[in-house]
């Protein structure tokens, strides 16, 4: 039996042995706990640099984040600020275009015909040409109630469009700088001579054909051309 409460003692005694060794290392673990806190050897790194040196950065898992610019911030060139756009643009109200009216100076006015010769029974058919020569846009009334074609035979007036003209109408446009537009329905011309009074004369004068010369011009919005276009009758 002694030599069984010897083993028992020494157990004891390892036992004891083995709480100081972790009584111990547990006092060296809370000693230099207590001493990094006291110390704290990183905040001299990082904020006194000295000269010569630069601080390292701390790595952290999230850094700071700096509060966007706002949209109309003035970028700073010394600091290397530059504002960054705003994702959602502020709304503003579309650009209304405005024009003042055209004027004879900036305007071409051309009469048109689809033919320079016509066979008997062929009607001319008349359009206008506008061109705005000028470097700004303008506009102009181009309606019914402003157009005038006149065909004439030198000195002599055959026909003029407002004679029998019927429910004249008004349309502005807007002509931009140096656009060309043309009218898209010509306005035929029956080869009669016109007046206010015989609009409903089924009988009136008919042009001399034979190739005889005739001469149309044309006026619109107060703008008449400078050149007449000549065309032959057959």
């Amino acid at each position: 039996m002694a030599p069984e409460r010897s083993r028992r003692r020494r157990s004891a005694a390892v036992y004891r042995r083995r709480r100081l060794v972790l009584l111990v290392a547990a006092i060296v673990v809370i000693g230099l706990i207590v001493w990094l806190f006291v110390a704290q050897p990183w905040t001299g790194s990082a904020t006194d640099a000295g000269p010569g040196r630069t601080p390292s950065p701390t790595p952290t898992s999230e850094g700071p984040t700096a509060p966007p610019a706002p949209a109309d911030a003035t970028p700073d060139p010394e600091a290397g600020d530059t504002p960054a756009p705003s994702s959602t643009p502020a709304a503003t109200e579309p650009a209304v275009p405005t024009a003042g009216p055209c004027v004879a100076a900036q305007m071409q006015v051309v009469a048109m015909t689809d033919k320079d010769t016509y066979a008997a029974g062929e009607n001319p058919q008349l359009s206008i040409q506008l061109t705005n020569l000028g470097t700004s846009d303008c506009t102009l009334n181009v309606g019914t109630t402003t157009q005038v074609f006149t065909v004439s035979s030198g000195n002599d007036t055959w026909w003029r469009s407002t004679d029998c003209q019927s429910a004249p109408s008004d349309m502005v446009v807007l002509l931009a700088a140096g656009q060309t537009v043309t009218s898209a329905a010509p306005l035929a011309w029956d080869r009669t001579r016109s007046s206010v009074d015989t609009c409903q004369d089924p009988n009136r004068q008919r042009a001399t054909g034979g190739g005889a010369s005739y001469h149309v011009r044309v006026e619109i919005g107060g703008i008449a051309s400078t050149e007449t276009k000549q065309i032959l009758l057959y």
